[in-house]
């Protein structure tokens, strides 16, 4: 019995890539064990499984000991990685499909606890008002503290129609109590329309608007299909939307990225070795024929999004406003063990054109603009961002300092008067639009981009003018010697 949970359990270890016991600072250099210290280390490990399996009052489940170690073990190395059983592993494939049931909500580990990174547009999690950095504390009346993460995930999904209560607790410790119902989480990522002012004329430039909210399998496709339906109403410039999108895979953030980029990199992943390096540059082709982007982060905007962001702006491509993004640098990765269950663990970091890391720094705006309605609805710096967790990796070109190239810190009226008062989910999209402060300041920004590119263009066109005007005068001066000559 033993030899059998040693020869598992090593195999575990090796699926890790030579996991080397419990690491108290990150800071430190790792002292790796020998491989007899480590064989040791099984033994003692083998050792406590028997013995709490043979002396604890109850009869012991071996399989669910044996996954909570292998979790344990994967958990302390960063907050995204973890083992996956055959049935959670057959939910995440189900998920990046596109479709799957539950209740919308993007949640990572946090010291034990589960928090939000954010909710999915348009499910039972957004329309209850979950926001991210929300702590969810109970489950239907079970505490969750220490629970992992795919057992709070399991708990949350169920047949669509059923009801689970969630406990809340949000950044200013404040509780409430939900109760939602589950349904077919339906994920279409990208939404576009038309949008403009809401205080301007008809004569203002109409700017399309596409909202990304997660990148999966399809995102690429309805992205280019949104750009090509935008480009037949003519629009001036482009508003991207990445507010709360948590992520998700990086060939769809590069896809996204190659459609607004004719050159240039897009993004690097930079592995546990010096010469492990892949690089990422974008095709020719820019969908929206370089027309003015902006695009809007905030504290919420994690991982793929902040590829986007980070990719458009050190190109020089995009303004970005907002608020800063979550700070999630790193690439996660399916390695299946060979009996339909699998790890998911991180093997590498990524960075912007530039050579900025992201993790636990994020992307600073170039405009930072705070959300606004009746009154300011986020802090200036969130105390929500993927440096709060236990166990994330270090950013090893941080600085001590961050400031944003320019700031508009717009408070509105702080009054809390008429704010509670709204019937948000019974707005029209034009009406919800005109409340959106920092996609008013988006529309504004593009327009005046699109004036000045305007301007430029006249410019140019003047100058060309002027020069035809010089050629033709010295056409006519050279004809004029020609007779004299004659």
């Amino acid at each position: 019995m033993l030899k059998k949970i040693l020869v598992f359990v090593m195999v575990a270890m090796v699926s890790v890539n030579g996991f080397a016991g419990k690491k108290s600072d990150k800071t430190e250099p790792v002292k790796h064990l020998t491989d007899e210290e480590i064989y040791t280390e099984l033994q003692k490990l083998a050792l406590v499984f028997e013995t709490a399996r043979d002396n604890f009052v109850e009869e012991a489940d071996e399989k669910k000991m044996l996954e909570a170690a292998m979790n344990g073990m994967l958990a302390e190395l960063d907050p995204h990685s973890s083992y996956l059983n055959f049935d959670d592993f057959k939910d995440f494939n189900d998920k990046t499909q596109g479709e799957f049931g539950g209740l919308g909500i993007q949640i990572t580990s946090d010291r034990g606890a589960i928090r939000v990174i954010s909710p999915i547009d348009d499910t039972p999690a957004a329309r209850a008002g979950i926001k991210a950095g929300d702590y969810i504390m109970r489950i239907d009346d079970e505490q969750v503290f220490d629970m992992t993460l795919n057992q709070a995930v399991k708990k949350m999904k169920g047949r669509p129609g059923t009801k689970v209560t969630l406990t809340i607790m949000n950044e200013d410790h404040e509780t409430k109590t939900l109760t939602l119902k589950r349904d077919i989480i339906k994920v279409k990522s990208v939404k576009s329309r038309v949008v403009q002012l809401a205080d301007g004329d008809e004569d203002t430039p109409k700017i399309g608007y596409v909202r990304i909210s997660e990148f999966g399998a399809t995102t690429v496709k309805e992205l280019n299909d949104a750009i090509k339906k935008l480009e037949k109403d003519k629009v001036a410039g482009y508003i991207v939307d990445v507010r709360n999108n948590p992520g998700g895979y990086l060939t769809a953030a590069i896809g996204v990225s190659d459609a607004f980029l004719d050159d240039g990199e897009i993004v690097s992943t930079r592995g546990k070795e010096k010469t492990d390096i892949e690089r990422n540059f974008a095709q020719p082709g820019d969908l929206t024929n370089g027309k003015p982007i902006v695009v809007l982060i905030n504290h919420g905007s994690a991982s793929a999004s902040e590829i986007v962001a980070g990719a458009l702006q050190d190109n020089g491509r995009a303004l970005v406003m907002g608020s800063q993004s979550f700070g999630k640098g790193s690439v996660q990765q399916q390695k299946p063990l060979g009996d339909g269950t699998a790890i998911h663990i991180t093997i590498a970091r990524y960075y912007t054109p530039s050579g900025r890391s992201i993790q636990n720094e994020g992307i600073t705006p170039d405009v930072q603009v705070l959300q606004s309605k009746v009154k300011v609805l986020e802090k200036r710096d969130s105390d929500y961002s993927e440096a709060s967790f236990k166990n994330s990796l270090k950013n090893e070109d941080a600085k001590k300092s961050k400031k944003t190239k320019s700031n508009d810190s717009k408070s509105g009226n702080k009054d809390d008067d008429d704010d509670e008062d709204i019937d948000y989910d019974n707005l029209s999209e034009e009406e919800k639009d005109a409340l959106d402060y920092q996609l008013q300041r988006g529309i504004s920004m593009v327009i005046a981009m699109t004036k000045m590119q305007m301007t430029v263009d006249e410019r140019r066109a003047v100058v060309d003018a002027e020069n035809a005007e010089k050629e033709k005068a010295k056409e006519k001066l050279r004809a004029d010697a020609t007779d004299v000559k004659k």
